[in-house]
C-alpha cells in the first residue's frame, strides 16, 4: 500500500501536471489577428504568449520530473547534494529539485 504522503504529493503533482497541460492547450490554441492594424501590438502578444508558454513548458519539466523521482524513490532529495529537501519546501513547491541553501 502506498504512503498516504507520496500518494498526496502524486496526486497535487498530477493535478498541477494536468493544469499545467490544459494552459498550455489554450496558449497554443489561441489566434491573433494578423491583419490587425497595430502590428507592435500583435507582435508584442506573440511574444508576451511565447514566454509564458516558455515557462509553463519549464513547471511542467519540473512536475515530471518530480513525478520520475516519486517512481524512482528519490523524490524530495536536492539534486545538488542529495540531502532532504525541507518538507515545508516541499509543501508549498511539491516540483523542488533543490533544498534552499541550492535554490
Amino acid at each position: 500500500m502506498a504512503d498516504p504522503v507520496e500518494s498526496t504529493v502524486r496526486a497535487s503533482l498530477e493535478e498541477e501536471r494536468a493544469q499545467l497541460g490544459e494552459q498550455l492547450t489554450e496558449l497554443d490554441g489561441g489566434a491573433f489577428d494578423e491583419n490587425f492594424a497595430d502590428s507592435g501590438q500583435v507582435a508584442a502578444e506573440q511574444g508576451e504568449a511565447h514566454a509564458l508558454a516558455s515557462s509553463l513548458r519549464e513547471q511542467l519539466d519540473d512536475v515530471e520530473a518530480a513525478l520520475a523521482k516519486l517512481d524512482e524513490g528519490t523524490y524530495g532529495l536536492c539534486e545538488r547534494c542529495s540531502e532532504p529537501i525541507a518538507e515545508a519546501r516541499l509543501e508549498a513547491v511539491p516540483a523542488s529539485r533543490f533544498c534552499i541553501e541550492h535554490a
